[in-house]
Order: structure tokens, then C-alpha cells, then sequence
């Protein structure tokens, strides 16, 4: 054939600006499409050599990718069924659609929806180059080699040319915006992240070898790909050791090996293949997103898997293949395609079988593993239902002890103990069995069971049981004194008198302070129990933890830390020192009483005359004034008789020292207060000599 010289059959001039500009933010995917393609032209030969059609070597086909940097052009070339002239005109000059007006309408707004469809991925190599040439021969006998030449507008040239072997090369002319194209390791990282599966050998230059302290080149192909990856193969002929090996080729950087794997082989109602891994997951929720390859028949599409997969799932490793999925794959896409939806619940439910069968067959093994799960179940039980149902029969609880239970087998240990006057079941639980010893030893003197919560998830996760379990709550083993929180019908009475534990908690103040992160209060308790416990609130600590994990600002987040300080009345110290408190204030104490008792029997005589009298307006103005001054009287002399103890209070050593040992229990003491705690010490202990 003479050369020919013609237009893109598309009706607009402005294709390949268009092209450029949907594709710009992918540039680099132009690699993985005309790979792609040179694959399918290899694999469309062994099918033709399968049936018959054809009779040449079909066994050892491959793909080359070769870079000459000196005169700037990249090769795509292949030893496929290549194409005739005719078959030239048809997949590229004639652009596969009837019009490129309906092309141009249907997807000027969609972005990266171009690639994958009506050939076009083949016009993604226009994003990188000033000139494309095609050279290629067809596999059919007496078909003359071609030559197409298109320098990024509508007009080409086709012309016959010499080519030896059938195949297509497809030469790049990098452009000067893209000489990132033309660096070796630039090229060997995209072949790696988008090639790296394909089913035909792919080779990128040639390997080298150490020989006499020197690096040499050798005549042998660096094959860059995995052609027949694990995920391809079929369970029954791999072993465990396999398994292993192929998730090091995936993640060459881990040096952890995971804790097991499910292998993916389904046909129906979609297709979907793959392996995926459970890997040892801790305390940081982002460090391991992302590792999740997908796959469309072994071409890399994305590693950001969210919408595919459930949220919680994206905690795994691995590899999904589907050709359900094309390979522009979109946010919106996923959201609304059937398939996409079957195949995120299938994978969930796979996940949850192969967890529960792991649990049935070996349950020991199983909870050896349970502490590097349990953030990745915590997390599917917290956000995915239908992953709930299914885990709640192998999900466990594990007690301070190091002892592991399900739900129903915790339940049935503690409902005899922990079951309190109005028939809820108290799940006690400690976040650091050091920080907590003493108030777990409490709770263990009473024959309560304590759990360890101790995970990055748990303060959702302890929400999430106790809107399953049924007249049930979570309460941190030191949100409380361990009587309020298993209240049951019997209740101690205090030794010391409503005033004297008034006057108590007024002198614990003065050595607490008047700042809002202390709060001081008494409660009758065992006389074997502390004198002195610090508690936090159960709710506004599960706020502020919750607050604090999903990031950002919010109200309880912002608010400040604030605890209790109770004052065990039955305890024999606690009871000397009010005695002691009593004897040293008790002639002030009793004036302050006495003057407070007139001023209220006054203020009482013209509270009582006022009620007799209906009308607002009638009542005396001096009546009203009588009562406010008698009011103020009062408030300054219930200060007075609040300083009087507080004064005590500071004066004294042993509150302080209580307060302090208190706060120690709870890791609360530092700085300067520890160090003015141990002087403190050391200064009572000589006291004592």
C-alpha cells in the first residue's frame, strides 16, 4: 500500500487537549494502558494457537519495555497477534464510538472515565508524548507490516513498513513536560505498582550480576512480573509456606509475618479472586490503611479500596481481582454499582467464617492471636451489623487475669455477683491493671470479676455491648467507690455524724483547694477499705476518651479533667482525725453555731410573718431588706465556720499526706507535689522516732 495520510475519525479538533485534561491527574497511568494492551495482544495469540487459528509459537510470548533516554522515546513492544492496515483504521484512527459529540457530552464531566473505554486507552499515551508511532504486524500470513505516525492533533500518516516478527511496538516521543518518563527508576516504579501480576512476562532491560567487585549486564530478560500469582492458583495446591512467601512479594518492606489468610475463589453471582491477610493490628488505625491491592484480571487499579470493601476491612492486606470492576473505578461508581455492594458483603461474611472456624477448630491458638485481632473485630463490630451478628460468637472478653471468655460465657461468670439491687449485670473493667492495682484489688476482695479494656477502641466498642446486651453496664473499676458501683440491698452505716463529715470534707478542701478539678465528699464504706479514693466520673471520662479518638475539637473533649476525692468515714484514721478536728475547733465552732442560731430563729419570726401576708406588694420593704441582711450575716458566717476548718485542714500534715496518697494510687502526683509528698514522708517517719 501507498502511504495514507487522513483525520482521527472524530468530529471535534480538540480530542486530544480534551484527553489530556480529563487524564491529566493520572498521567501516569498511559504505562499501565498500553501494557495492558500488549498483554491482551499475547494473550489473544494463545487463544488463536489454542483453537487452532493459528500455528506458530504461541508459548513464548512477552512484553518489552524498552527506554532510550538519548533520543527520548519509550517502547511498548509485544509479540501478539499485532494488526493489519485495516485493523489500524478500524481500533484507531475510527475512535470506537458513532460520534464523538455523544462521546464529548456523555463524559466531559466525569472525571477519569475516559481510560477503558472505546479504545481510548490507547490515546493516554498523548498525555506524555509529542509524537506516537505504531509499527506492528498481524499474525495473519501475507499481511504487510504497517506504520502509523500521529503527532497529537487529528491528522496521521499509515504507511507499510519491515517488520520481521508479528507483534506491535507502540514508540513514544516523551514530550518536554514529561522526561520524568525517560528515568529508569521512574519507569521500573510504575511497571511495579501497575504490571506487577500481569499474566504475560513482562521485560524491562536486561539483569545484571556482581562479577570481580563490578556489576555486568547479562543476555537474560529482567522479567519485572509475577505472571501467575498465588491468588490465580488454587487452595488445594498451596501449602502455608506459600501463602507466606507470596505476602513478603507483596509488602518486601514487612517484617512481620501475618496471622493467617483467606483465599477468595468465587464465580457467582460475580467474579472475585484474591487472598487476604490478617496482619498484627495494635493500637494505630492508619498505619496499616491502604495495603489492600485491587485488581481488574491481574491490571492494578487502585490500593485505596474504601467503598469496595467494608471501612472496617481496609484494616487487612492483601489482593482482590475482579472484572467486575472496570478499571476506572470512581467513588460514585462504587457507591451505586450492584456488584461492588455483593462483593463487600461477600468479603465480610468470608472474613467472619473464617475467624469462627479458626475460633471452633483451635480456640487456644485462636486467643494467643486474640490480642492483634481484637482492634480489627472491635472495629467491624462497632461499624458494620451484619458483621456484629456473626462475631458475637467468637468475639471474647479478657479479664485482668489473662482468662478469655465470650459474651455468653462472661455473662453466666459474673451474674451471680454482679448483679446489683435493681437487677443490672455490672461489667467491671480496667484500662491499666498497674495504674488501677488498688482499685481492682478491692473489687477482687468482694469476689468481682474485673476486665481488661485496655485497647485504642475500647471506650467505643464498651458502647457498642451495652447497647446489645440487655440490662447491662460498663463501669471503670475507679469511676467509683466499689459499693456505688454494684449497689446492693445492705448499706453501712458511718460512724461519724452528718456535722462531723460536713466539717471533715470542709478541711480536706482547704488541702484540695477551691479549683474545679477536685470535688470532695465523704462516703460511708468498709473501715478496711483506703481512708482516702479518688475517683473519675464514668460518663464524662467515656466522653472525653471518645472525643479524644475521633480527632478535632468538641465540647467534652475541651473541658477540663475533673475527679473526686472520697473520704472513707468508717476508716480508724479518718475517724481520729475528726476527733481531733472537733477538740481543736470546738469553742469557735460552737460560737460560730450559737450566733448562726439566733440569725436564723430571727430571720425564721419575719419569714413566717411574711407568709401570713397574700399580697407581694403589701409586705413591708424593711421586712424584705430585714431578710437579706440576715442572709448575708449567714453566708458570711457559714464561711467563716468553712475557713475555720479548711485553715485546719492546710495546717495539717496527715491530710495532706492522705490526699497525696491518694493521688499516687492514680499516677495523679507529680513535679513538685511528689516532691514535696516525699519530704513529707521522710518528715512524718522521723515524727514518729
Amino acid at each position: 500500500m501507498s502511504q495514507k495520510t487522513g483525520n482521527i475519525g472524530v468530529t471535534t479538533e480538540n480530542i486530544f487537549p480534551i484527553i489530556k485534561k480529563f487524564l491529566y491527574s493520572d498521567h501516569e497511568i498511559f504505562l499501565r494502558e498500553l501494557v495492558s494492551n500488549a498483554v491482551d495482544a499475547t494473550q489473544k495469540l494463545r487463544t488463536l494457537a489454542l483453537s487452532g487459528e493459528y500455528k506458530g509459537d504461541a508459548e513464548n510470548v512477552k512484553v518489552e519495555v524498552l527506554l532510550d533516554k538519548e533520543n527520548k522515546t519509550l517502547t511498548i513492544r509485544d509479540n501478539g497477534i499485532g494488526m493489519s492496515a485495516e485493523e489500524v483504521e478500524k481500533y484507531i484512527n475510527q475512535i470506537a464510538f458513532s460520534s464523538a459529540g455523544d462521546f464529548l457530552d456523555k463524559y466531559k464531566n466525569v472525571e477519569n472515565a475516559i481510560i477503558g473505554h472505546f479504545g481510548l486507552g490507547f490515546y493516554s499515551s498523548f498525555m506524555v508524548s509529542k509524537k506516537v508511532e505504531i509499527i506492528t504486524k498481524s499474525y495473519r500470513e501475507n499481511e504487510k507490516a504497517v506504520k502509523w505516525e500521529c503527532e497529537g492533533d487529528p491528522a496521521y500518516t499509515l504507511s507499510e513498513t519491515e517488520k520481521e516478527t508479528i507483534g506491535t511496538d507502540v514508540i513514544l516521543h516523551i514530550d518536554e513536560e514529561s522526561l520524568e518518563f525517560l528515568e529508569k527508576n521512574k519507569i521500573e516504579e510504575l511497571l511495579n505498582k501497575y504490571c506487577k501480576f500481569l499474566p504475560t512476562p513482562i521485560a524491562f532491560g536486561k539483569k545484571t550480576i556482581w562479577k570481580d567487585g563490578k556489576e555486568e549486564t547479562t543476555e537474560e530478560d529482567n522479567i519485572i512480573n509475577n505472571p501467575k500469582p498465588l491468588w490465580k492458583q488454587k487452595p488445594s495446591d498451596l501449602k502455608d509456606e506459600d501463602y507466606k512467601n507470596f505476602y513478603q512479594e507483596l509488602y518486601p518492606a514487612s517484617f512481620e509475618e501475618p496471622l493467617f489468610n483467606i483465599h477468595l475463589n468465587v464465580d457467582y453471582p460475580f467474579n472475585l479472586t484474591g487472598v487476604l491477610y490478617f496482619p498484627k493490628i495494635k493500637s494505630n488505625l492508619d498505619i496499616n490503611r491502604n495495603k489492600i491491592q485491587l485488581y481488574s484480571n491481574q491490571v492494578f487499579v487502585t490500593d485505596s479500596v474504601e467503598g469496595i470493601v467494608p471501612e472496617f476491612l481496609t484494616l487487612l492486606h492483601g489482593v482482590l481481582d475482579s472484572p467486575d470492576i472496570p478499571l476506572n473505578v470512581s467513588r460514585s461508581y462504587l457507591q451505586s454499582d450492584a456488584n461492588v455492594k455483593k462483593i463487600s458483603g461477600h468479603i465480610t461474611k468470608k472474613v467472619a467464617d473464617k475467624l469462627f472456624d479458626i475460633f471452633k477448630e483451635n480456640r487456644e491458638d485462636f486467643q494467643t492471636k486474640w490480642d492483634d485481632l481484637k482492634m480489627f473485630i472491635e472495629y467491624g463490630m462497632i461499624s458494620d451489623e451484619k458483621f456484629y451478628e456473626r462475631a458475637e460468637k467468637f468475639s471474647l472478653l479478657k479479664n485482668i487475669d489473662d482468662e478469655y471468655f465470650t459474651f455468653e460465657e462472661y455473662k453466666t461468670k459474673i451474674e451471680a455477683e454482679q448483679t446489683d439491687k435493681d437487677k443490672n449485670l455490672i461489667y467491671l473493667y480496667a484500662t491499666d491493671k498497674e495504674e488501677q492495682f488498688s482499685y481492682i484489688k478491692t473489687a477482687k476482695s468482694k469476689n468481682y470479676d474485673v476486665l481488661l479494656l485496655d485497647g485504642q477502641l475500647d471506650v467505643h466498642f464498651i458502647n457498642t455491648l451495652e447497647s446489645k446486651f440487655k440490662d447491662s453496664r460498663f463501669v471503670r473499676v475507679d469511676s467509683d467507690i466499689i459499693d456505688n458501683l454494684i449497689r446492693k440491698e445492705d448499706k453501712i452505716e458511718s460512724v461519724l455524724s452528718d456535722r462531723e463529715q460536713e466539717n471533715l470534707r470542709w478541711a480536706f478542701q482547704g488541702v484540695v483547694g477551691d479549683s474545679m478539678k477536685y470535688w470532695v465528699s465523704s462516703e460511708n464504706i468498709s473501715g478496711n477499705d483506703l481512708p482516702v479514693l479518688i475517683t473519675r466520673d464514668e460518663f464524662m471520662r467515656r466522653m472525653k476518651d471518645m472525643s479524644a479518638l475521633s480527632g478535632g475539637t468538641g465540647y467534652y473533649r475541651d473541658l477540663p479533667d475533673n475527679y473526686k476525692v472520697i473520704i472513707n468515714t468508717n476508716h480508724q484514721i479518718i475517724i481520729d482525725l475528726s476527733s481531733k478536728l472537733e477538740k481543736k475547733n470546738n469553742s469557735k465552732r460552737l460560737e460560730i453555731d450559737s450566733e448562726l442560731s439566733e440569725l436564723n430563729s430571727e430571720k425564721s419570726l419575719i419569714e413566717d410573718k411574711l407568709k401570713e401576708i397574700k399580697n407581694e406588694d403589701d409586705k413591708p420593704i424593711e421586712d424584705k431588706k430585714k431578710i437579706e441582711d440576715l442572709d448575708s450575716k449567714i453566708s458570711e458566717l457559714e464561711n467563716e465556720k468553712q475557713n475555720l476548718y479548711k485553715d485546719f485542714g492546710k495546717k495539717q500534715k496527715l491530710i495532706s499526706q492522705l490526699f497525696d496518697l491518694a493521688l499516687l494510687s492514680n499516677n495523679l502526683l507529680k513535679g513538685e507535689a511528689l516532691s514535696e509528698f516525699v519530704q513529707r514522708s521522710v518528715d512524718l517517719l522521723k515524727a514518729k522516732k
